[in-house]
């Protein structure tokens, strides 16, 4: 007798606390993924559909540095005794409109760099280095 329940009787593995345990995982994981996604925060360019020349906004400036040392902003001849007064007046409305700065090849790092501290102590928000190879008359 003892022969006949044995051939009968089969052993299935119990599944149930294993999709018990899958479902916690899965819930856990669905309550952890919104809190660990981080980013970081960028300005993307904004396009137009207006052609501008050389991408630049109408309300940029552009400070150049000759091998002279003579500066222009927007082709204007400054001198650097009255550079941050002009550029007080000019950002007095608008501080977040850019600045470019692009100098010649010869010029000193230095004298780039005091020309930019000029434009932020005026109170220039943004400024933007040219890198392409700039000589005077080009």
């Amino acid at each position: 007798m003892g022969a006949e329940m044995g051939a009968g009787a089969k052993s299935e593995p119990n599944v149930v606390p294993l999709c018990d345990i899958l479902l916690v995982l899965l819930i856990i994981f669905m309550v952890i993924t919104p809190v660990a996604q981080k980013g970081i925060d960028i300005k993307l360019p904004e396009t137009s559909t207006q052609q501008q020349p050389k991408g630049l906004k109408s309300t940029s400036l552009v400070l150049v540095i000759e091998s002279d040392l003579t500066i222009t902003i927007n082709r204007e001849p400054i001198s650097k005794e009255t550079l941050e007064s002009r550029l007080r007046d000019l950002y007095q409305t608008d501080s977040k409109k850019p600045l470019f700065v692009k100098a010649d090849e010869t010029v000193s790092y230095k004298e780039v760099l005091s020309v930019i501290d000029i434009a932020k102590g005026a109170g220039v928000k943004v400024v933007g280095v040219y890198t392409d190879r700039y000589q005077t008359g080009e």
